[in-house]
Formats: structure tokens, sequence, C-alpha cells
């Protein structure tokens, strides 16, 4: 298993569970935050191998950067990382209700719109935070889905989200599943929270 070194940018709910999880399995984990001294999840610190920095640095240092802010925030967060080429982008965002970036019909393409990478996929987008905390039902791992163009970046979201404890991360396909990867989102959302089937459902791929 190749350990990386991985910004998280956005250390709310879902930057900062997927963070905990990483940072036990062993990878490097570089918070990116606008002010050192006030951010959202200072207890992650207490994590192994992590640490807070600007977020133009943490990016720098990192080969690997997970986006999990708010969605309307995607442009101006892309514009931040710095250089990003060679690296791999992983989006977590979505755009729920209409509210996202002005122009684009999903996050992910409003950030290779305004970065150097190619290398942007879309993962840790389709279930809630809770079930990044603990993907385990019963003796069940919840599944996880990519989708990209980036063959490197699918490889290392697939690893992550097994680093995370999901049983299997299933490429969908390319860039062009983007917006299928935030109607799934949707799915969940719409399941768990206005059909009232609560937090605590996930998805997983049977086969016979």
């Amino acid at each position: 298993m190749k350990h990386m070194k991985i910004a998280i940018i956005g250390t709310g709910n879902v930057g900062g569970s997927l963070a905990s999880k990483w940072a036990v399995a062993g990878h490097i984990i570089h918070l990116g935050v606008q002010d050192l001294s006030s951010f959202k999840g200072k207890d992650l610190l207490q994590n192994p191998k992590t640490s807070v920095h600007l977020v133009k640095e943490a990016v720098a240092l990192s080969e690997l950067i997970l986006l999990a802010t708010p969605a309307t925030a995607a442009v101006e967060v892309a514009k931040s990382l710095g250089d990003t080429t060679g690296k791999v982008i992983i989006d977590s965002m979505n755009i729920v209700m209409g509210r996202g970036p002005a122009g684009f019909k999903t996050t992910a393409e409003a950030i290779l719109a305004n970065t150097q990478t190619r290398d942007v996929v879309k993962c840790f987008n389709t279930t809630g935070f809770n079930n990044m905390k603990n993907p385990r039902y019963g003796d069940i791992d919840l599944d996880m889905f990519v989708a990209g163009d980036s063959e490197k970046g699918k490889a290392a979201a697939i690893q992550l989200a097994k680093d995370a404890g999901f049983g299997e991360c299933y490429s969908i396909g390319g860039n062009d599943k983007f917006e299928l990867m935030e109607q799934f989102a949707w799915f969940w959302i719409n399941l768990a929270m206005v059909q009232g089937q609560g937090r605590e459902i996930g998805f997983k791929l049977l086969k016979r």
C-alpha cells in the first residue's frame, strides 16, 4: 500500500472524517486552511501524521488534494490552491438544489476550469459523513463510487476509499459521469432527509 501526502481543503464533517481515517491508515495529512489561528477541526491535529498549513502550502506539500468545501465556493477554492500541475484532485462536493458554482453543471467541471491539473475525479460525495466515519453495517462494508477520465486519480481514490473502510470503490465512468455522481448524491439525500429514512443508510453493490 502506498502512503500518500494528502491536502484536505475543507475540515468540516466530510473532510474531517476522511482526514481521521486516512491518518490512521498511515497517510500524511496536510490540513489546508485560510487562518492558522482559527479553523474548523482543530481536534484533527491530535491524529497521527497531521499538520495544518495555509492552503497553498498544504497543496505544495501534497500529491493529492481532497476538496470538501461548500459547492458554492468551488471556483474560489480551486483558484486558491496554487500550482496543481501533476497533482490529483478528489472532488467530494455536490450542487444541491441549484446551490453551486455559477455557470457549471457540476463542481468537478468548475475545478477543471480553474486549475492546472487534468487529474480530477469525483468521489466521497454519494453518502453522508456518518458513513465515512463508519461504513460498516453489521458484517457488510458499504461501497463507494468514483468518476473521472484520470486513471491515476481513480486508482488513488479507490485505494483511499478502501483505506477509509469501504468494501469496494467502483468506477462508473469518465468526466461525462460527474453529473450522474451528483444525482446519485441527491438520491441518497432524498432518501435520508426528504423521505425520512434517516442518515444511517448506504449503498452496496451486490452480484450473482
